[in-house]
């Protein structure tokens, strides 16, 4: 800057300056600069450019600045600085040469403003993300170092992010994948069900299935009738004269008809006559090359002295007995493969290929297998061992070839002494060897070729292995002694020298494998499995397996997690569980972040329980519970898999270590009790809820655990003291409803309903207290309470607990109940109504409704309220399920059908089909969809029920027995049939089996009933 604030220009110039190119002053070149376009023009008299004279010529151009004061025919000094070139400017474009220079490496400046030019710019174009469709950048914008590093980190930040998301992906694309197989299932999926029946198929209902008819086109369409020509009278004629039209004969005569046609004129294939005449019997005729005979008889003869020559070299040339089995003559003649014209023409061009390879280049050794193999193919073998032959003598070093002509040999004994050869030309190929130890018939045969081989190569690992597979124990072992010194890179035979050793004897040979291979775990890990085999403790197994660990490390050996956990399942298979525990435990935290620790682990144990590895399982869980010992649900899955895999005692212990470790878990303290209690321990089960008090003073679950366990131990007393401190100290709805619930099944209705009455003042709004007071006015018990057995009483009840409940829809069934049973239909179809209006898509209701009009002969009625039922509640199982078990037998099939469109996972519709099948006697498919219900909703008694009334008639005792078990580990408490059978006060203490037996005589006595209405 001056003084007056103006910028002073530099006095040293950059690099490509050029003046003036910032406001777009830039030198271009015109034709004066270059002169005029022909020189011969400028001294050409009177002709040419200067001829041009005239009104219409044009005027000389201005002379360049520069160039002033040289007249015609004169130059100046010769002009080097044009200054820059043209945007666009190509050099030697205008003589052709614009090509060739962008192929010796030159950019095209035109094709690239052309590039520019044409980019889509527009808004439309546009993305947020990406940019613009196009590249804003030319291709001549340079790619430099600084470029490569941001897109090597924002690769790495996206594969980061991609990691991250990958989890919930995959699983929202398994999640699509389900939905869109329910929505649309496979073909194979719609008949798994029936191809897993095809197991019971007997053999005569197999053949007894008809086979499937012609259904093709062609029988359809009218058959056309057949066209019959007459023949002509000079034809008959001749026909009754025994000769054709061309003079021969047309029928036999007394000798053919005699022998039956099969014997011919001449004895064997010889002929009498030489060239081509033949005598005939019976007026035939001599036919000559040249003459008109019959093409068709022609052909024939030749089959048949083809034959003959063929069955004649069949014979046996001593005794001249025929060694043609009749029997399996045709057999053999269909066994032979005949080749059509188009896979000879292919073997011909093979052949013809070939040869040239195997002339062109003798000692290409693949070309001389593949002409013998094409000689193999065509069926001609000598050729194919000639062509071998010549193979071996072309290229005498290559193994390959060698191979291939004793494989081509027609018997062992020639593919023995072609080995032989090859061996002395090749002593040193592992594979010439191994064939020819093959071809031995003899084992101790085959043992000194294998030596032989040994002693020639000693560091064969393949032979070594095949020479210790044919010895015994004794010899292996001295075998392998002698393979481990030649071969000491290979781990397989360290190892099964160690298998044979001693136990002294193998810790040495481990030691020396050790070093001899120090980068392979296998030696490490078999260690610790003989160290775990000899009865040594886990703590020795462990330091092994951490030694392992640390060398593999310190000789940069890549450890994989995935791979050692394979190998903690390999150990575990060959009943090693402490060398298992320990690879996990010092491997699976390999690789893992730290966020990702636990849910990644509980995968893992996930897999090795889906692959049947326990031990890998429980490993895995308990390296997770030693870093996370606070987490109640790796607690509750370690626990888990000691209640299905485990032995009661390490429940036990687990379940202690559980509580120890998650105090406020009221679900493990509950667990521990149950256990215990199901083991019989009673007073062990009430320590453990003792001390669950302690740590959880105010937990209901522990309180209502704890007054169950005295319940089922027929402690009433002591459940009602505890019920009474629960009350006291940690009330809630359900605690009130326990001590009803005593209270009921100690028969002292009297204080059933005071505590019912306390009850609904505390919790208003909790129906059951309603139903149970309702239930008790309406029965018939005995007590000091007036409310005992009045109706008044009970309708009391049901109206308060429907103003404080009018959405649930047991207080109106039972209402209507109430009604029908003082008042009749009328009253209860009105408040069913009601309740239908209050309450809207509620199928219980609608289901009310319905039974009360089949109670009272309104079938039609019935039908109606059904029909309008389905329309509201269209997917309802409880609805559909009623549907196909009321409608009419031929209607029911399609009834399953369109509930199996609405709700095909609803257990109710599944049960419903299922006894449908069994009233069509199709027993197998009723058994399997009673499996499918149950397997769907296992809390639902009422499949469970329904699957035993079905076994209790149909099934074994087997089938009935497993059915049991599954239901008991079911523990079901939900259905109507089940309620009803369950919480009747009678049955309160009757087990899971107990009960089922139950309902299923519920449904048999039912049964009788349909059958006498």
């Amino acid at each position: 800057m001056d003084s007056f604030g103006r910028r002073v220009p530099p006095t040293v110039k950059p690099t490509n300056y050029v003046a003036g190119l910032g406001r777009g002053a830039v030198g271009f070149t015109t034709r004066s600069d270059i002169g005029p376009a022909r020189e011969a023009a400028n001294t050409a008299p009177g002709g040419g450019l200067q001829g041009m004279q005239g009104p219409g010529a044009m005027p000389p151009p201005p002379p360049m600045p520069g160039m002033q004061g040289l007249g015609p025919g004169q130059h100046g000094p010769e002009r080097t600085d044009y200054g820059q070139a043209p945007e666009g400017y190509v050099a030697g474009m205008g003589r052709g040469m614009g090509d060739k220079a962008i192929e010796q490496g030159e950019t095209n400046p035109i094709k690239e403003k052309l590039a520019r030019e044409t980019a889509d710019l527009n808004e439309r174009n546009f993305d947020q993300f990406s940019g613009y469709g196009g590249s804003i950048f030319g291709d001549s914008t340079p790619y430099e170092n600084d470029d490569a590093e941001a897109d090597r980190v924002y690769e790495a930040v996206d594969e980061r992010m991609d990691s991250r998301r990958k989890r919930a992906r995959e699983a929202k694309l398994v999640e699509t994948m389900k939905r869109f197989r329910e929505e649309r299932p496979k073909i194979s999926d719609q008949f798994a069900d029936l191809k897993r029946e095809l197991k019971d198929v007997t053999r005569e209902e197999w053949e007894g299935i008809p086979d499937i008819g012609d259904h093709s086109l062609r029988l359809k369409q009218k058959k056309r009738p057949d066209r019959l020509t007459p023949m002509t009278d000079s034809v008959l004629s001749s026909m009754a004269a025994g000769l054709d039209n061309t003079g021969h004969t047309g029928a036999l005569d007394a000798r053919q008809q005699k022998t039956g046609g099969f014997e011919t004129p001449m004895s064997g294939a010889r002929t009498p006559m030489g060239g081509w005449k033949t005598p005939m019997l019976g007026g035939g005729t001599t036919s000559v090359a040249g003459t008109s005979s019959s093409l068709t008889s022609g052909l024939a003869a030749a089959r048949g002295t083809v034959l003959g020559l063929k069955l004649d070299k069949m014979s046996d040339s001593v005794a001249g007995q025929t060694v043609v089995d009749p029997q399996g003559y045709l057999t053999d003649l269909n066994s032979i493969k005949v080749n059509t014209a188009s896979e000879v023409g292919d073997i011909k061009k093979a052949r013809l290929l070939l040869k040239s390879v195997t002339t062109t280049n003798p000692k290409h050794a693949p070309g001389w297998i593949a002409a013998a193999r094409v000689e193999e193919i065509a069926g001609k073998a000598i050729a194919a061992r000639k062509l071998i032959q010549l193979g071996c003598e072309a290229c005498p070093d290559a193994e390959d070839v060698w191979l291939e002509a004793a494989r081509l040999q027609s018997s062992d004994a020639n593919g023995r002494s072609v080995l032989q050869r090859a061996v002395t030309r090749l002593p040193t190929s592992t594979k010439l060897w191994l064939r020819a130890a093959e071809l031995e018939p003899d084992a101790n045969r085959k043992k000194a070729v294998l030596r032989r081989a040994l002693e020639l190569i000693p560091s064969s690992v393949k032979l070594w292995r095949v020479a210790v597979e044919l010895e015994d124990v004794e010899d292996a072992r001295i075998l392998l002694g002698r393979a481990v010194e030649c071969v000491p890179h290979s781990v397989d035979m360290w190892l099964a020298l160690a298998r044979l050793e001693t136990y002294e004897n193998a810790r040495r040979v481990l030691n020396q494998a050790r070093e001899a291979i120090p980068t392979e775990p296998a030696i490490w890990l078999t260690a610790a499995k003989l160290e775990e085999a000899h009865g040594h403790g886990a703590e020795l197994v462990d330091r092994i397996v951490s030694k392992a660990v640390r060398s593999l490390a310190s000789y940069q050996v890549v450890i994989d997690r995935e791979a050692w956990l394979k190998e903690a399942e390999s150990a575990e298979q060959a009943q090693a569980p402490l060398t298992c525990a320990a690879v996990v435990r010092h491997t699976i935290g390999l690789g893992v972040e730290v966020e990702d620790r636990k849910r990644t682990w509980l995968d893992d144990a996930d897999a090795c329980l889906a692959r049947s590895s326990i031990a890998t399982a429980r490993a895995v869980y308990a390296h997770a519970l030693s870093i996370f010992p606070n987490r109640k649900e790796i607690w509750k899955r370690a626990c888990s898999l000691e209640k299905k895999h485990g032995s009661p005692q390490q429940l036990q212990e687990t379940l202690k270590k559980a509580v120890e470790c998650c105090p406020q878990a009221e679900v493990l303290w509950l667990m521990a009790a149950k256990e215990q209690w199901l083991a019989g321990d009673v007073d062990g089960a009430r320590e453990t809820l003792g001390d669950a008090f302690e740590a959880n003073p105010d937990s209901e679950p522990v309180w209502l655990a704890a007054v169950k366990l005295e319940w089922e131990n027929d402690e009433r007393e002591r459940a009602r003291a505890l019920l009474a401190r629960a009350l006291s100290t940690a009330p809630s709805a359900r605690v009130w409803l326990k001590a009803s619930l005593l209270e009921r099944e100690c028969e002292d209705f009297d204080a059933e309903l005071q505590l019912l009455d306390e009850a609904i003042t505390s919790y208003p709004s909790f129906h059951k207290f309603y139903l149970m007071a309702a239930q008790a006015c309406e029965s018939e018990n005995k007590g000091t309470d007036k409310r005992l057995g009045d109706m008044k009483a009970a309708r009391d009840f049901y109206q308060r607990g429907l103003k404080k409940c009018p959405k649930c829809a047991a207080l109106w069934i039972g209402a209507a109940a109430l009604e029908e049973k003082a008042f009749g239909a009328t009253r209860a179809r009105s408040v069913l109504e009601l309740a239908r209006s209050r309450n809207k898509g509620t199928p219980s209701l609608w289901l009310a409704a319905m039974r009360l009009e089949r109670r009272h002969g309104h079938q039609k009625l019935a039908e109606n309220l059904q029909a309008k039922a389905l329309q509201e509640c269209e997917s309802s199982g409880e609805l559909w399920a009623d549907c196909i078990s009321t409608a009419p037998r031929p209607a029911r099939k399609g009834k399953s059908l369109e509930a199996l469109k609405r709700c095909d996972n609803d257990a109710r519709v599944i049960v419903a089909v299922a006894n449908l099948f069994v009233s069509e006697r199709k027993h197998n498919k009723a058994r399997k969809w009673f499996a499918r219900a149950t397997a769907l909703e296992p809390d639902l008694g009422d499949a469970w029920a329904h699957a035993y009334f079905f076994e209790v008639k149909d099934g074994t005792d087997q089938t009935r027995q497993d059915l049991v078990d599954r239901c008991v580990a079911a523990e079901p408490a939900h259905g109507e049939l089940w309620t009803s059978v369950a919480k009747d006060p009678k049955n309160a203490r009757l087990d899971v089996a107990q009960k089922l037996r139950l309902c299923a005589e519920k449904l048999k006595r039912a049964e009788d009933e349909e059958a006498l209405a």
